[in-house]
């Protein structure tokens, strides 16, 4: 059966979270740069990007908080705010770093994002970003003049679910109007976008890899499925 739709994941799929020194900047008096060493704010851009999986260092009271995080934005900001805490940055910061995290401004389009939904919208396929998150990305993609490329939106914030779940797979379906054995889900987390192939849908992962490290992994994926030309 031939693809009529696209399910892309958003973090660490079509963006990433890239704050770098730009994060930190502004927040204290005098300091320009990352109070953390270079692998210490790695590890920190993993446990906030984390699709899936339990998060390391949480007490037993955010558990719950946790696996419901991208249902409820207090519950979200409860648990990563102690999460930035918890990697050794000072207490005062966690509040306006929070707001960092969910701005888009701190979010870095993979470099093939907008040619890749470009050649999909050219070739009449239809786009829905299916998302684990608490904020409106859609701000993200306007950066890139993109968002008008996805046709539907299914956020597990406004729609009271999460992945792995599948009503979020078959909601992105359903509102494009195609069966689920038509739809290509690409993510970046075999457990929370992987689960799609429950439903039918076939699915391609890509690495979350820094986006200056992962060039064209959408497009390849794409490629595979004869969803876009050689050249694109």
């Amino acid at each position: 059966m031939a693809i009529r739709g696209v399910l892309f994941d958003f973090s660490g799929t079509l963006f990433r979270l890239e704050p770098g020194p730009a994060w930190f900047r502004g927040l204290t008096e005098g300091e320009s740069g990352s109070p953390l060493s270079p692998d210490a704010e790695a590890a920190l851009i993993v446990a906030l990007t984390a699709p899936a999986g339990e998060a390391a260092g949480l007490p037993e009271s955010l558990a719950d908080a946790w696996r419901r995080r991208d249902l409820d934005p207090a519950l979200h900001r409860a648990v990563y705010e102690a999460i930035i805490i918890g990697a050794g940055i000072d207490e005062a910061l966690a509040t306006p770093l929070y707001r960092r995290l969910i701005h888009p401004d701190y979010w870095r389009a993979y470099p093939d994002t907008e040619r890749a939904l470009r050649g999909l919208r050219s070739a009449g396929v239809g786009t829905a970003v299916v998302s684990n998150i608490v904020w409106d990305v859609r701000s993200a993609l306007a950066r890139i003049d993109s968002a008008d490329l996805i046709d539907e939106y299914v956020l597990s914030y406004l729609e009271g679910a999460m992945k792995p779940d599948l009503k979020l797979f078959a909601l992105a379906c359903d509102r494009l109007g195609i069966a689920p054995a038509e739809a290509l889900m690409i993510g970046d987390s075999p457990e929370a976008d992987g689960a799609a192939a429950e439903l039918g849908c076939r699915v391609e992962i890509v690495p979350p890899l820094p986006t200056e490290e992962r060039p064209d992994a959408l497009s390849a994926a794409l490629r595979r499925h004869g969803l876009l030309d050689d050249h694109v």
